[in-house]
């Protein structure tokens, strides 16, 4: 006769290791939009701070020279500092891809590993 015993822990162990990737992959993915979210924050906060110097050499500039002499300053800044967001753009895609290949070499070896058990 038959004699098992229901064990719900090796159960949920099973269901553990099974999902284990898929967690990973979306807790790696959770990070990554975060990064981008607070990326795109701080993009805008750099065109309010653009836009609210405009508006102040507007109303400060006396001279019609002097605005546009103003403006090619701030525009200059904001070039530069964008160019360090686009930077720091590149880093945040470079470290998500390389997240995203290291959970799916880890997955497969975990499947290798299953699969090789089960052979």
């Amino acid at each position: 006769m038959n004699d098992s015993t229901f064990d719900p822990k090796t159960i949920f162990e099973a269901y553990r290791n099974a999902f284990a990737p898929t967690l990973k992959a979306q807790q790696e993915g959770l990070k990554t939009i975060d990064r981008a979210g607070h990326y795109h924050y701080a993009v805008a906060g750099d065109y309010l701070e653009w836009s609210l110097a405009q508006a102040k050499a507007a109303l400060a500039a006396q001279t019609p020279a002097e605005f546009v002499s103003k403006q090619i300053e701030l525009a200059t800044a904001l070039s530069e500092k964008l160019r360090g967001r686009v930077q720091e753009f590149v880093t945040l895609a470079t470290d998500a891809q390389n997240s995203f290949t290291q959970v799916m070499t880890e997955a497969t070896a975990k499947v290798a590993e299953v699969t090789k058990k089960a052979a």
